[in-house]
Order: structure tokens, then C-alpha cells, then sequence
């Protein structure tokens, strides 16, 4: 997994050489401090290396590229400030290679600090540096207000944008997804196009449920890794009444998923859950998925790919575990709320309080399955939260998300519904759900808990990525 908490950014300070040099010392030990305190990481060039380690001429713009060569690989993002008008010549040579996100922030000018001894120009200078940066197609990100105090609560939401911005275009770079077990005949609404995965950028590894059974059945007992995973599941969830052969079984089946994410370097998977599982070994993976989703490994059921990788983006933006629902049931009469669910692999920290393994309750009227042979359902119900949605399918070789925001509510669903659901109330949701379906998108949906999160996804997956993001709830 690429995900971290923390992100690093290489700061750049634009000058032009008769403004005061005091502008761009300030600068540099308010950044420093400011990103510190919101829990970034920064690098910065020596303030020895050019006049102020600023940035203000062809010379010190080829003493910023080496620095940034230096760091490769350290950093997320650039942040481009400009304590004044900034120099825009400059600072394309210097940023024309950086390969990451860039954010330009201007200062603002104070109103009783408008001589030339004291002003700062960067009002204006902000679009010099864009105009130039448009002209060479370097991408990057100018947020509002145009210009902004880095000791203010705008700048705080600006710097908190960006790091998810960098946070969703840094892990997918040489992104590996992986797909356990072939799709589910059933269910072709979850079929993807795997070489427009390759050409987007992103690499689809297949392993066979067969290689998953044979390791199963040639793990020990008296291994590290199964009486770990026997005491990691003890702990995360209730297992009264679950048989000590199903346990057992979905030990063994933890142990290997685990392993699969390590060997392939996997960013995200997506599982075959039934019916194998099911009819050859009495249980149901739910739980398994559950519990690495609370871990930051997204798993998405019913080898749905274009979830996974899509719950991959939702988790690199808030951080917290995502999860990969259906869109079940309407609520009453209410337009905009809606029943959300799945059988059992949400994660207990969007739960209301800690699951039940239990079997799963619609198999065990399949005739193939029967009561008793699909343990592993980890049952709940989804706690009350905002939340940022999206999905992804293939079409003529490009990638195509959508996004939208919502809550979850406090309102009660039966105390016989199966699985693990909320009520979720969407704005405009009937034209949400008219887009999914008129546009060929699956019946499956991702969520991670969250309120900003639209806005540097679509940034990221659209803008910097290029892929084609829709906002449903926009559209009218």
C-alpha cells in the first residue's frame, strides 16, 4: 500500500529582485511552521543556495530543478508561493519537470502596507505565473481565494484539498490492482476492460481461486501467521455461535489474502465470494474483506475491479476505510434517501458499534448452498456520517467515475434486514441513480466517511490523471 498520513511538499518561493527581501524570509519560516502544525512534512532549498532561497532568475531556476532531482521521490506536491509578484519565467524552468501536483498560493496585500517598501503585487502576479504555466501545459492547482494569509482558515481548507489532491495522484502511479478469482457469471454488471486499466495507467493481476484453496489447505496451524490472524479476528468482531471449522477456514483464507497483497505489491483487490466459498468450504469472506478495509487494504466484493480501484481513490483522499455497497432498497417514499448495503464486508469503523458473524442468511435458501454453509457474514449496521460516493466503469478505452456526496442518517431500517446497511440521504438522488443507470454503471457504489472530498478527487482523477469524472447531482 502507497498510503501514508502524512504528506511532503517541496516548497518554492517566486520573487522578483526589487521587491523586500524581508517578504521572502517571512515566508519561508511561516510556511515552514504553518504546514508543520497541519502535519506536513516540507523541504525546502537552502536559503544560501540563491538570494533568499527564493527563486528570481534562469540561474536559480537550475538550481531548483536539482534540487527537486535530489528529492525525487521524497516529496508529494509542490507548493509555489509568492510572498510577491514572483518571477514567471523562472519558475516554469524550474517547475516544468517536478512530475507532481503543483499549488501556486499568493500573498495578500494588506491595505495600510501598500508602499513600495512593504506591498507584495502577488494579487497580480498569481496570473502571470498561470498564464505561463497554461501556455506550457503545466498542470496545476489555483484555488480560492485567489489570493490567501497562510495563517488563515482558507489556507488551512486550501493546504487540506491539495494533500488529497497529491495523496490520490501519488498512489496511482504504477497502481496494481489485483483480481481474486474470475467475475462471477452471474454478474456481468462488474466486467471491466483490462487493457484500458493498462493504458490508463493501471496494471490488473488475475490469480486463480484454485492457487487460493491449495494454500489454505497447506497452511499450519502452528504458524506465526495463522495464530496471528486467529487473534486479529478474535479480537475485531463477535464470534459466538460461528463453528470452529468455519473459523478456522476464514483464519486460513485471511493468512492468504494477506499474503497476496504483499507478494503481487496489490493496491487494491477484488474477490470472487461466491459460490465456491460457499459450497466447497461452508463459509463467506465478508468479514475478511471487512476487517482489511479497516486496515486501508480495499477489497471490493464480487471481483467488481472498477470498485476496488474506485474505493482505492475514496481511501486515498480521507484517509479512512472505504467500503464497496449496493444500491438496494428505496426508503418509504422519500426521493432522496435510499438503503445502501451489503452483505457483510463494511468495516467496523463506519459500523454503529462492533459486527456479528453470522451465516449468510440469503444463501442459505440457494439450493446450491443450504443453512450452515456460508459463515462469515459480518452483520451491523452502517453508522450515522457524511460521506463522498463514487464509481467507475470502462467505456471505449477510458476511464469513466462519478462522484457525489452525501450523509448517512440515524434513520432505522428492520431489525430483520440482513447484512450490514444505513439510510443514506443523497441530494437529488433520483438524479443520481438515473445517471447510473443510463449510463452503464454498475449497482455497486463506493463510500468513504468524509465532507471535501469531491472537489481534489474529481481534480485528481480528472484534471492531473485525465480521466472523465461526472457529477451526477451537478448535471441538472
Amino acid at each position: 500500500m502507497k498510503t501514508k498520513k502524512k504528506s511532503t511538499f517541496a516548497l518554492f518561493f517566486g520573487n522578483r529582485g526589487f521587491f523586500p527581501p524581508e517578504l521572502i524570509l517571512q515566508a519561508r519560516k511561516e510556511f515552514s511552521s504553518v504546514l508543520k502544525k497541519l502535519g506536513h512534512e516540507t523541504l525546502m532549498l537552502d536559503v544560501s543556495a540563491t538570494k533568499y532561497g527564493a527563486v528570481s532568475y534562469k540561474e536559480d531556476a537550475k538550481k531548483y530543478t536539482n534540487f527537486l532531482k535530489e528529492n525525487q521521490g521524497k516529496f508529494d506536491g509542490v507548493i509555489l508561493s509568492l510572498p510577491n509578484f514572483g518571477d514567471e519565467s523562472s519558475a516554469v524552468e524550474a517547475l516544468r519537470k517536478a512530475n507532481v501536483p503543483i499549488l501556486i498560493q499568493g500573498y495578500p496585500d494588506d491595505l495600510d502596507k501598500m508602499s513600495p517598501q512593504y506591498r507584495r503585487d502577488s494579487f497580480c502576479g498569481k496570473f502571470s505565473i498561470m498564464d505561463v504555466f497554461y501556455q506550457y501545459g503545466i498542470k496545476f492547482t489555483a484555488l480560492s481565494p485567489h489570493v490567501v494569509a497562510p495563517q488563515s482558515t482558507e489556507f488551512e481548507q486550501n493546504i487540506e484539498h491539495f494533500d488529497r489532491v497529491c495523496k490520490v495522484v501519488g498512489g496511482f502511479k504504477d497502481i496494481v490492482v489485483g483480481a481474486v478469482g474470475s467475475r462471477t457469471t452471474a454478474f456481468k454488471t462488474v466486467r471491466i476492460d483490462e487493457l484500458a486499466l493498462q493504458q490508463n495507467g493501471i496494471t490488473m493481476e488475475v490469480i486463480d481461486l484454485t492457487e487460493v484453496f491449495a494454500r489454505m489447505i497447506a497452511l499450519k496451524q502452528n504458524s506465526v501467521e495463522y495464530k496471528d490472524k486467529t487473534q486479529q479476528l478474535k479480537n475485531y468482531t463477535n464470534w459466538t455461535g460461528v463453528p470452529d471449522k468455519a473459523f478456522d477456514k476464514l483464519v486460513r483464507l485471511g493468512v492468504i489474502l494477506d499474503q497476496l497483497f504483499d507478494e503481487w505489491n496489490l493496491d487494491a483487490m477484488g474477490f470472487r465470494c461466491w459460490i465456491e466459498l460457499q459450497r466447497q468450504l461452508n463459509i463467506s469472506p465478508c468479514v475478511l474483506l471487512s476487517e482489511m478495509n479497516d486496515r486501508g487494504l480495499p477489497v471490493a466484493c464480487e471481483v467488481d475491479m472498477g470498485n476496488a480501484i474506485t474505493m482505492y481513490a475514496l481511501h486515498r483522499a480521507g484517509g479512512k476505510a472505504a467500503a464497496c455497497l449496493d444500491w438496494n432498497n428505496n426508503y418509504g417514499d422519500d426521493p432522496n434517501k435510499c438503503i445502501l448495503f451489503h452483505c457483510g464486508s463494511t468495516a467496523q469503523s463506519l459500523m454503529t458499534q462492533k459486527g456479528k458473524v453470522v451465516d449468510h442468511s440469503m444463501l442459505q435458501h440457494d439450493p446450491q448452498v443450504g443453512p450452515n454453509c456460508s459463515f462469515g457474514c459480518n452483520e451491523g449496521r452502517i453508522a450515522a456520517f457524511p460521506f463522498a460516493f463514487s464509481s467507475m466503469t470502462t467505456r471505449n478505452g477510458k476511464l469513466e467515475f462519478y462522484l457525489g456526496q452525501g450523509e448517512f442518517t440515524n434513520d432505522q431500517i428492520p431489525d430483520d434486514f440482513f447484512g450490514c446497511g444505513g439510510v443514506a440521504k443523497i441530494d437529488k438522488l433520483q438524479d443520481v441513480l438515473l445517471f447510473v443507470g443510463k449510463n452503464g454503471h454498475r449497482h455497486h457504489v463506493g463510500i468513504t466517511p468524509g465532507e471535501r472530498l469531491v472537489a481534489p478527487i474529481k481534480e485528481a482523477l480528472e484534471y492531473y490523471l485525465g480521466y472523465n469524472v461526472s457529477l451526477p447531482q451537478q448535471l441538472n
